[in-house]
């Protein structure tokens, strides 16, 4: 069997371009620091480069998911990492003992998925006491409801309060960040420590920013049974730098094709507003003739109708007999 996954416009696989690349890399970044040296659980790993990096950091890591296909791709590619394994498994019934893992990864799951309780039981059952999940899933209301499109790939997303309630029920001490890729500016110190902050801008008051971001495209949450353990991690402003500018490159690409798009539309429009002027010059000269026959036409016309009113008249008829008469000895037509 091959070891090639095929894009489905849903499941993530490395090479793939665009806004799913920074996302899915980006989760996967920001849990190394919180994994490491620890037993790992990644819930959907899909191809596996996420678990691969998770093994870099954690003391071991479990790669999971239900496609089989994935599984075996995953084991075929990262076959030589040592300290990571692949299982195919169904989420919302795992096939590990209890308190198994220190950390529960699950990035993009909870929304293909209608048992999503079952879901967090199981994160919660294999779980050890102090353990932790970091998870993420889209935020309703900016994925769908603003976008005003729909995901043929999600069962069931969530909103805010119901994620918090799923999590809170079962994990009574969260930690909640929001990711949304866009274009950024970043400014950085070349040496010693230093402070994070975001500023939100608008065109319309770019002069006038706003702290923090407030329209997160995701949540991801750091979760657990053990209030000093979500307290361990320390919270950070995670910017995932493309060194490659891959998106950035497109932009322009993009912004470059739309900009020639224009020129040429307006090129087109030119050329069949001249052929327009042409055309009418050219209706315009073979009028001239017709008019003239027209006009004389008209003429034609109009004499016809003054003959016939004269014949009409009563002074016509009186001198009728006359007319006959200076035909029938000239041969000649009467006098007008």
């Amino acid at each position: 069997m091959s070891d090639e996954l095929t894009f489905t416009g849903e499941r993530f696989i490395p090479g793939v371009p665009g806004e799913i690349w920074y996302e899915h890399w980006h989760r996967y970044h920001f849990a190394a620091p919180v994994v490491a040296d620890r037993d790992v659980l990644d819930i959907a790993c899909g191809a596996g480069y996420g678990s691969a990096l998770l093994a870099r950091h954690a003391a071991r890591v479990v790669g999971a998911d239900l496609s089989q296909t994935a599984i075996e791709h995953a084991r075929a590619r990262y076959a030589s990492v040592p300290n990571l394994e692949f299982r195919q498994a169904d989420c919302a019934a795992l096939p590990f003992p209890d308190a198994s893992f220190d950390v529960v990864v699950s990035f993009e799951t909870l929304e293909h998925i209608a048992a999503q309780e079952a879901f967090f039981d199981e994160v919660r059952r294999v779980l050890r006491p102090s353990g932790l999940v970091v998870l993420s899933c889209p935020n309703k209301v900016e994925y769908t409801d603003k976008r005003g499109v729909a995901n043929e790939f999600h069962v069931r997303e969530l909103y805010r309060d119901e994620l918090a309630a799923l999590i809170g029920s079962r994990f009574p001490h969260s930690a909640w960040y929001g990711q949304r890729p866009s274009f950024y500016s970043v400014v950085w110190p070349e040496r010693g420590p230093a402070r994070g902050e975001i500023l939100e801008v608008g065109e319309a008051s770019a002069d006038t920013p706003s702290p923090g971001h407030s329209r997160p495209l995701y949540f991801i949450v750091v979760a657990g049974s053990a209030a000093e353990t979500v307290a361990g991690v320390v919270p950070v402003v995670s910017v995932l730098a493309d060194r490659d500018e891959w998106i950035y490159r497109d932009y322009e690409k993009v912004t470059k094709s739309v900009d020639a798009a224009h020129r040429r539309s307006h090129l087109l429009a030119e050329q069949v507003a001249e052929l327009q002027r042409h055309r009418n010059e050219a209706v315009r000269q073979d009028d001239g003739p017709q008019a003239a026959e027209h006009a004389r036409l008209g003429e034609q016309v109009a004499a016809q109708q003054r003959e016939i009113a004269r014949r009409a008249s009563l002074r016509w008829w009186l001198a009728l007999p006359l007319r006959r008469l200076w035909l029938a000895l000239t041969g000649r037509p009467p006098w007008a």
